[in-house]
């Protein structure tokens, strides 16, 4: 009874998030799965550390499909993700921990932009009020 209770408050909980929201949260996870590859990696357990590395593909791909490409940024971001796909191909092949090191920079860098762009957005709806 619990769980469901749980599932229901997330699936409620995703519903209502904005999409900077969203966007966040797929970043934080995206980060979160290269932690998980990373300590994967550590303890030669090749299963999760390739379970993880598919799922943080699986998000950057919805991420690309996503993009509304009439915009200059949403081409800029066409150009990162496909980057971070191919460095996520070099990953699994090398399994390489550098890789991971990079990737999870370049996303924390482009997660925190994007927050820092919704706060001044915020800002600046609140002092049009």
């Amino acid at each position: 009874m619990l769980a469901r209770g749980y599932e229901q408050y997330k699936q409620q909980s995703v519903a209502t998030m904005t999409q900077t929201e969203m966007l966040l949260l797929l970043y934080d996870e995206c980060i979160k799965r290269l932690i998980i590859a990373e300590q994967a990696l550590n303890r030669g357990d090749y299963e999760s550390f390739n379970a993880a590395v598919l799922r943080t593909k699986q998000i950057i791909r919805y991420l690309t499909n996503v993009l509304d490409r009439q915009y200059e940024i949403s081409n800029s971001l066409y150009r990162m993700y496909d980057y971070f796909q191919y460095e996520l191909g070099r990953l699994q092949a090398g399994r390489k921990k550098e890789i991971i090191a990079e990737l999870k920079k370049h996303i924390k860098e482009l997660r925190d932009a994007f927050a820092q762009a919704d706060k001044i957005n915020a800002t600046q709806h609140h002092m049009d009020i």
